[in-house]
């Protein structure tokens, strides 16, 4: 237990302090490697890379429709209805996201718009193995589906029979996406990245993964010939802001559901209540036994942190400076609370709003800037599947209005070339009037 108002400002910045994010030299050259011999050999150093790593007997690439279909049909009737509620709050969510194009007079005769195209190609990385994530599907395919890209790819590592969980390839099928692929780790970014023959180069890349994935995704966007990527990615994290009249259980709960994705994952209570971070860790004790992952989520939990302040105040303070992926506040009023709290990259309100709703079915998305990002990256939507532009149009009148000044700020700026495209067509104008 960590009391927030004995530290100095030195310890206060290092308690909240993420893990140094490196990546080892090894597993950068590793992944160089991997991406070069991708775009030198395509398809052919795929398949090696996924014999190797994921289904020493693969063949092909492509998982074909009527494997797509056989694998949906899987899935039992209780997890479809599950998916379908999710996928009619996450299109609801995000069909309400839509942008009209803006118009705008900004002097007689000279109109500014703002419009919005799709990204015509994009490409989904979805992690297979002991956790596959269906969920992930569902946060990507509906807004990309919505947006109106015209080429989507999903690429997701295979089983040791060559196949994929029937979870994904539902989930995958109802977001109408026919365009799967049976690799995974740096070859699939780096195919999707450049494109092969069976797989579509995709302008923008989508998706959370390994250190090996994430390296690659790094990678890819700072080459001239690669592709962008959705954001920064790093261990998930949550941190739960709560009072004196807060649920212990509810925060354990809580703090254990991030804990349980990996031993990385960061869970930090900040609390106006010693007795409520006393409740609360004992509570932690007593449902770690119950959990399937309780090893995973142990080794987090050894380096979570608990801190006591001496207001809801200065926890909204200490939330802002950690800036988490997850904030959930356990407190009275919790909506009074949101007008000064600055970084987040979610917030669930109250009791009732447990991290995981947002993670599946409340309708908002599960892809979110980690480690400190959420100052100045957004949560994934729509916005992220389109790319905005910009047009004008300047009638004679409209120039007469501007031209004097746009010339001037050239001429300033010692661009003579910029203000000659002016004043040739304002002299034009003049000579008309005549």
């Amino acid at each position: 237990m960590i009391n927030w108002n004995t530290l100095t400002a030195e310890q206060q910045t290092q308690i909240l302090m993420r893990p140094a994010s490196t990546t080892a030299a090894s597993v950068s050259e590793k992944v160089k490697n991997i991406i070069s011999s991708v775009k030198e050999r395509g398809d052919e150093a795929v398949l090696e890379f996924t014999r190797q790593f994921d289904c020493s007997s693969s063949t092909t690439l492509k998982l074909d429709a009527e494997q797509l279909t056989k694998l949906a049909d899987l899935v039992p009737e209780k997890i479809q209805k599950a998916i379908e509620m999710a996928y009619e709050n996450i299109e609801r969510f995000h069909i309400a996201q839509k942008q009209n194009t803006i118009t705008v007079e900004t002097r007689p005769g000279v109109i500014c718009e703002q419009r919005t195209d799709p990204i015509e190609s994009v490409g989904f990385y979805i992690p297979g193995g002991s956790a596959p994530l269906p969920s992930t599907v569902l946060m990507l395919g509906i807004p990309a589906r919505i947006a109106g890209c015209n080429t989507i790819s999903l690429c997701t590592p295979p089983n040791a029979k060559g196949l994929i969980a029937p979870e994904i390839a539902y989930a995958a099928k109802r977001c109408g996406i026919e365009n799967i692929y049976l690799c995974g780790g740096a070859q699939a970014i780096a195919a999707m990245a450049f494109g092969t023959k069976v797989i579509s180069k995709a302008g923008k890349i989508f998706g959370p993964g390994n250190r090996f994935v994430t390296e690659a995704k790094q990678q890819v966007s700072q080459m001239g010939d690669g592709a962008a990527i959705d954001m920064p990615a790093g261990p998930s994290e949550v941190l739960v802001l709560a009072d004196e009249n807060a649920n212990p259980a509810f925060i354990a709960a809580d703090l254990l559901s991030q804990a349980e994705h990996g031993e990385d994952s960061q869970a930090i209570l900040v609390c106006s209540s010693r007795k409520i971070v006393a409740q609360v860790r004992a509570e932690i004790n007593k449902q770690l036994q119950t959990l399937s992952r309780q090893s995973i989520a142990k080794a987090a939990m050894n380096n979570a942190r608990y801190i006591v302040t001496n207001s809801v105040t200065e926890s909204v303070n200490v939330s802002n400076l950690y800036a988490p992926e997850h904030l959930i506040l356990q407190t009275d009023n919790a909506r009074d609370l949101l007008p000064i709290i600055k970084n987040a990259g979610s917030i669930f309100l109250g009791a009732w709003s447990p991290e995981s709703a947002g993670d599946y079915a409340s309708g908002t998305n599960h892809v979110l800037p980690t480690y400190g990002f959420s100052r100045t990256y957004s949560s994934l939507g729509l916005s992220d599947f389109v790319r905005r532009y910009t047009v004008q149009e300047i009638s004679k009148q409209g120039l007469q209005q501007i031209g004097h000044a746009v010339s001037v700020l050239a001429a300033v700026e010692g661009l003579d070339a910029h203000e000659q495209a002016v004043l040739i067509r304002l002299k034009a104008i003049e000579e008309t009037c005549k």
